[in-house]
């Protein structure tokens, strides 16, 4: 079986964007940028909601090779280019996934937990299926029961408003599996699985 995990980065008091969907408010530091390389490097499938995927391919493919991104950055960018995608969206088609055409898979909402489903069962070798952004997906897929871990980078801001990490402050049942913090970052990692009733 193969896991599905959500990355995000989160505020202090809970909020993956600030108001008006600002996910620039956000502390993306050099922690974020490489803890997500690492998650990538274990990626064999990405997995997106329309707008997340459109803002990757709006900046991702111009990031590798361009001298004013570091090499975490354009790795990250190499990956994202080579990796599969499957992206749930009922309006997106596939003459607007250049240049990710080859690598693109849309699935329309309504096959989106059976696809995911099906993707999970996948053989472990085939590496994870991760999720950035996305959070109206991964939300749904959370409530779902499809969700295995969830990556949730905390920043030391505090937003106010904006949406909610979770809604109505309901959460599934969760296990701490790892903490971690990194040098020159006020960022904290949490790691959890999600429990099974």
């Amino acid at each position: 079986m193969r896991k599905l995990i959500v990355i995000a980065i989160m505020s202090l008091d809970g909020y993956v964007a600030g108001p008006g969907e600002d996910v620039m408010v956000l502390p993306m530091d050099h922690a974020f940028d490489e803890y997500n390389l690492e998650r990538m490097r274990t990626a064999g499938t990405t997995l997106l909601g329309r707008r997340s995927y459109e803002g990757f391919k709006g900046f991702w493919p111009m990031v590798d090779g361009n001298d004013a991104f570091g090499p975490v950055q354009q790795e990250f960018s190499r990956l994202d280019d080579a990796v599969a995608k499957v992206v749930v969206s009922d309006t997106l088609t596939m003459d607007q996934t250049a240049p990710w055409t080859d690598t693109t898979t849309i699935v329309r909402r309504a096959e989106a937990h059976a696809v995911v489903a099906g993707l999970k069962r996948g053989d472990e070798t085939e590496g994870d299926i991760v999720m950035w952004g996305s959070h109206t997906l991964w939300a749904d897929l959370l409530a779902a029961g499809l969700v295995d871990e969830l990556h949730l980078m905390v920043g030391p801001v505090v937003l106010g408003d904006g949406i909610a990490a979770f809604e109505g402050g309901k959460a599934p049942a969760l296990k701490l599996v790892g903490t971690r913090t990194w040098e020159g970052s006020d960022n904290v990692l949490l790691r959890y699985s999600v429990e099974r009733s």
